[in-house]
This record gives C-alpha cells, structure tokens and sequence, in this order.
C-alpha cells in the first residue's frame, strides 16, 4: 500500500478513507469512561460535571457524523450550563466569573 492510498479524498473524490468506524470506536471508548462511577468522582472532585462532558462528547460525535444541527444544539446547552455554572460560583465565593485565570478561548483576553 501507497502512501496516497492512506490519504483522504476530498468531496466527489470518490472512495477514500472513511474515518467514521474509527472515531464511533472512540466515542464509544469516551463513553464508557464517562459513565465509569470512578471517572465521574475523579472529574467531580476537579469542578467538571460527567453529565455535561458526555453532552460535550456527543455534540462532537454529531458534528463529526454530518449532523450539525443536531451539533449546535448540544453545544450551546453545554456552553450555556457552563456559563451559568461559572456566574453561580462566581456569586458563591465572590469573584468574577472571568477571572479564572486563563484566557478565554474566544477573545484572548483574561
């Protein structure tokens, strides 16, 4: 086998390499962790929420799959959760929800 053989064609290529058994194999991986009761305490004790990281998983495994409206949608119920989950612990302990020490990934500012 060729090096081209490995490569990806583009649209109306025809055949190519169809990554999507693959990266279901991993989704499916990513799921299963996310689910492990020991996973789920490990991410708990960090701040993050199993429940919104698998929303997370699966909004990526729609856009990967072509379903991107499916995709937004999932997407934005995880970055409105997170949002609404940083202003109630900013609230809670006092400090701004922006300042968390890093840069937004968005707009580069801290």
């Amino acid at each position: 086998m060729s090096r081209d053989d490995d490569k990806e064609t583009g649209p109306g290529g025809g055949g190519g390499l169809d990554p999507g058994p693959e990266l279901a194999a991993v989704f499916d991986d990513l799921e299963t962790l996310l689910k492990n009761g020991d996973v789920i305490a490990a991410l708990t004790s960090r701040g993050i929420n199993g429940s919104l990281a698998l929303l997370a998983a699966d909004a990526l495994r729609a856009y990967l799959a072509g379903r991107k409206a499916d995709a937004a949608e999932d997407f934005a119920t995880v970055a409105e959760e997170i949002r609404g989950r940083l202003a109630a612990s900013a609230e809670e302990t006092g400090t701004d929800a922006g300042s968390q020490g890093e840069p937004s990934r968005s707009n580069g500012r801290r």
